[in-house]
Formats: C-alpha cells, structure tokens, sequence
C-alpha cells in the first residue's frame, strides 16, 4: 500500500492507496505544529487499527508539506515507524508537470500536486479552486504546463477577521443564504461571505479564463474543478464548477511519487 500526506495549514489529510493506484481510505486530523513524530505515530496507528490494518502494510510514504516544522516530524515519523525515507515533494524538482514560474521554490507542493491530478484526470486547460485555510486558485494552461494561480484569504480566515473585529457580529453557520440580499444580520453576514466568496471566485477564474484564451485562439476554456473543504458549500451559491474532487491533492500526490519510481526505473535500464 501508498500512503499520502498532506500537510495543511489547518487540517492534514492522509490517503492509503492500493497497488493499483486507487485511494481505499482518507483520513482528515487536525494540524497541529507542535506534534513530535511519536505523536503522528501514535495518531497514525490509532486510524490503521480502526480499520483492523497494520502499518506494515504501507510500502511507499509521499509528504507533501506546507509547514515546514511537521515536514521534519512526519519525515522522522516515517523513518522510524516504516523503516523507510518518504518522498518530500516540493516545486523543485521533476514533479511530472512543468512549473513555468520565475521561482518554482515559491510554490507550495499541494499546488503542484493539484496541477498534475487535475492535468490527468481532466486534460489541459484546467483550473483548480482548492478552499482550505487560504483559498488557492492552481492554473495548468493549454501547453499542460502549471502557470500558478491566485492565493486568498479562505472563508474561516475571512469570517475569523471580521467576526473577532466586529463588535455588533456575532458568529454564524457559514452556509448559503435563501437570496444574496439579507434580510437580517445573520442572513447578510452569510451573503457577504458565502455569496461574496463565490462572487469573487466567479470573477478570478473568469479573468483567467479570458487571459488564457488571449495566448492562442484556438485555445479551449478551461475546465474548472472544486476541492477542499468548503467547495461544497461554495458549488451551492455559483454554477462555475465543471466537477468536485476531493481526493484532488492526495492523488497528485501519489501521481508524483509514481512519476518519480518511473524515472528511476528508466535511469536502471
């Protein structure tokens, strides 16, 4: 079996994979930046023996980290739970996508593992809108090629700042609203940020469209997919989604990791 790490800011999901690439478990934990590697060790074992399954089942291990601190406590996790050296993914090296960006270290692996998943289950032009902590918009152009995106406050940021700096407003249930027009406080307040989101979402992703469609006239629109945590929520107030996925990342992930045995094995011929 594979096993995929994503670290996010805020929650971190884990993917176990069978032989034939196929994901036959997720798991979602929180995120947090002082566990030691015997924590995520015992976090790890606890999923496993829910299910009746043994960590030596996992044969490969692929991380993919944007807190650096946990990448370091996964890496050693992996080395003493598994016996083995994870795959660390970052922009930097040969990912199965190229990365046409001034400096591909500025990219964080969860977005370059977005790209090449979407790029094979969706073909090119496509673009992923991924809400997490941030609200990350990944864009693979016509050529296949990732060209980067858009980074931006996501909903919990968003309703966290104004809520804590808002002294009249008080916390919400962050879900669609019957109309963008409110009609009370917790009505506009779900407007402004559901809605709001949604609206600012439809307006990013349709100035790229068109900015993608100025390199080439034959150039298609994209396809536009949904993931993360919020994108359910989202898909409710717009019609921009062409698909939801939410093993999106931790299929990138595995995509990477079998990119690279392929390589070796190439270099062994």
């Amino acid at each position: 079996m594979f096993l995929s790490v994503d670290v996010g800011n805020t929650q971190t999901t884990l993917g176990l994979f069978d032989e034939g690439g196929d994901v036959v478990r997720q798991w979602r934990m929180a995120t947090d930046r002082t566990d030691t590697s015997d924590q995520l060790h015992e976090t790890l074992y606890g999923y496993f023996q829910m299910l009746g399954l043994s960590l030596s089942g996992v044969e490969h291990v692929a991380i993919a980290s944007v807190v650096p601190i946990l990448a370091q406590s996964w890496q050693r996790m992996v080395r003493v739970a598994f016996g083995m050296e994870p795959l660390m993914i970052d922009a930097t090296r040969d990912c199965g996508i190229p990365v046409t960006m001034p400096d591909p270290r500025q990219v964080g692996a969860d977005r370059i593992a977005n790209a090449l998943a979407a790029l094979t289950t969706y073909g090119a032009p496509v673009i992923v809108v991924d809400f997490g902590t941030a609200t990350n918009i990944d864009v693979v152009d016509a050529t296949g090629a990732f060209r980067g995106g858009a980074i931006m406050p996501g909903l919990l940021l968003s309703a966290d700042s104004l809520f804590s700096r808002a002294a009249k407003l008080s916390s919400v249930p962050l879900v669609v609203p019957p109309r963008a027009l409110g009609d009370s406080t917790e009505t506009a307040v779900q407007s402004g940020i559901v809605i709001g989101a949604a609206a600012q979402i439809e307006g990013l992703v349709e100035r790229i469209q068109q900015e993608l469609a100025a390199e080439g006239s034959d150039v298609p629109r994209a396809t536009v997919v949904g993931t993360g945590g919020y994108a359910e929520t989202i898909a409710q107030a717009t019609d921009l989604f062409d698909a939801l996925d939410h093993d999106i990342t931790i299929r990138g992930i595995y995509e990477i990791w079998a990119h690279a045995v392929e390589k070796r094995a190439a270099r062994a011929e």
